[in-house]
């Protein structure tokens, strides 16, 4: 136990966040079993290192553990944290937990053994912790770490210190906040820096970022699409062919019987494919309006405009801005693919039209109740115009 405390100090005194995640205020931390979920090298580590630093300093009732310790080959979980909770430990932070067998089991156990402990632990999207996990449905508190927002991007690459906005401020406010950025910096060209790279925490260890997040890539299709739902590997190959397809399929119709035959595979594989790569945060999918969400979905887009550019070094603009849009929207909202006349229908009351200038927004203004134009090149926008980087600013 001592090992792990000195290992707890080092880590903690030495985490380096660069931004305070908006997560942190949102998580209750008095629940007893808390699930963060989050994508590949999005920071779930540094998180967990940042709240036990801010919470805990050095008290010894916190520990972070990392499940991927050897140790834990011989030990079980549940042991170790009764010989924690045995010595006055009360928070108890566990990482990677998808690297332990029978970790939902033991983690239930943990739940009804020692109701004065809490658990926090962090896991990859693709695992399951609700109603298809019959040992934590009910026990716990699921929450997802996101890549950095461009509001997180930009106070980074600022100093500055932008607070989140609801999608109804944005609506009703957008030229006062717009010109309240607009006074400190342009927000464009970070803007655009955002778009490249901007997603995922590691553009700030340098080096080449394309190859990171193409390995970043590989990693989540391989472990936690492939390991996470215990999937052959023999499939791996076409699990990846069906991601480069749907990657490079933009602007033409989902078909999913010519990506059955291509694959050589059951439609409804097909369709289980694409589930397991939107629970691994690659893709969105976007269902059309008479339907929810997890029936066959109208389009597909990319989870976020870097992998867009990692795929494509020249992709379509309109496909960058899109899937920038969607991924800043579907946090907190239900999107839909749009009608004739929009991109996307939101909570199924606000149609959005998305625009690559401000020329064509005016061109194709209307001035239509619970309707709104995004603008991808503009600073500021005007009546029920909004320029596309402000919401980047919904977390």
């Amino acid at each position: 136990m001592e090992t792990f405390f000195r290992t707890h100090d080092y880590l903690v005194e030495h985490v380096k966040a660069p931004v305070r995640r908006p997560l942190m205020d949102e998580i209750n931390w008095l629940d007893r079993l808390i699930g963060i979920k989050g994508t590949r090298q999005v920071g779930k580590t540094t998180f967990l290192l940042q709240y036990a630093k801010e919470r805990f300093g050095k008290n010894r009732t916190c520990l972070y553990v990392n499940l991927n310790n050897f140790y834990f080959t011989t030990h079980r979980l549940a042991d170790f944290a009764e010989e924690f909770h045995r010595g006055g430990g009360r928070v108890l932070l566990l990482d990677q937990v998808f690297k332990y067998p029978d970790w939902s089991r033991e983690l239930r156990e943990c739940y009804e053994r020692f109701p004065q402990l809490r658990i926090v632990f962090t896991c990859n999207s693709a695992m399951a912790l609700g109603e298809d996990n019959p040992d934590l449905h009910g026990r716990v508190t699921v929450y997802n770490l996101r890549g950095f927002s461009f509001r997180e991007f930009l106070n980074l690459k600022t100093g500055y210190r932008y607070s989140p906005r609801t999608l109804d401020e944005v609506r009703l406010s957008h030229g006062e906040l717009a010109r309240e950025v607009l006074r400190d910096t342009d927000p464009l060209p970070l803007f655009r820096e955002y778009l490249r790279y901007g997603f995922y925490p590691f553009f700030l260890e340098g080096g080449e970022y394309d190859e990171k997040l193409l390995k970043t890539m590989n990693m989540m299709i391989e472990l936690d699409v492939l390991f996470a739902k215990q999937i052959e590997l023999s499939y791996l190959v076409r699990i990846k062919k069906l991601f480069y397809l749907l990657a490079t399929s933009y602007g033409t119709a989902l078909n999913i019987s010519s990506l059955a035959k291509e694959l050589n595979v059951s439609r409804n594989t097909v369709g289980n494919y694409m589930q397991y790569l939107y629970e691994a945060r690659l893709i969105n999918l976007l269902p059309s309006g008479d339907r929810e969400p997890g029936r066959k979905p109208a389009r597909i887009l990319l989870h976020n405009s870097n992998l867009v550019y990692c795929i494509n070094p020249n992709p379509d603009p309109m496909e960058v801005l899109e899937t920038f849009l969607m991924n800043a929207l579907i946090k907190d909202h239900s999107v839909y693919k749009g009608d004739k006349n929009s991109t996307f229908w939101v909570d199924r009351q606000l149609r959005f039209r998305l625009y690559r200038d401000m020329d064509a927004a005016q061109k194709g203004y209307k001035n239509e109740k619970n309707s709104l134009s995004v603008v991808g090149k503009a600073s500021i926008g005007e009546k029920n115009i909004i320029p596309l980087w402000l919401l980047g600013f919904l977390y």
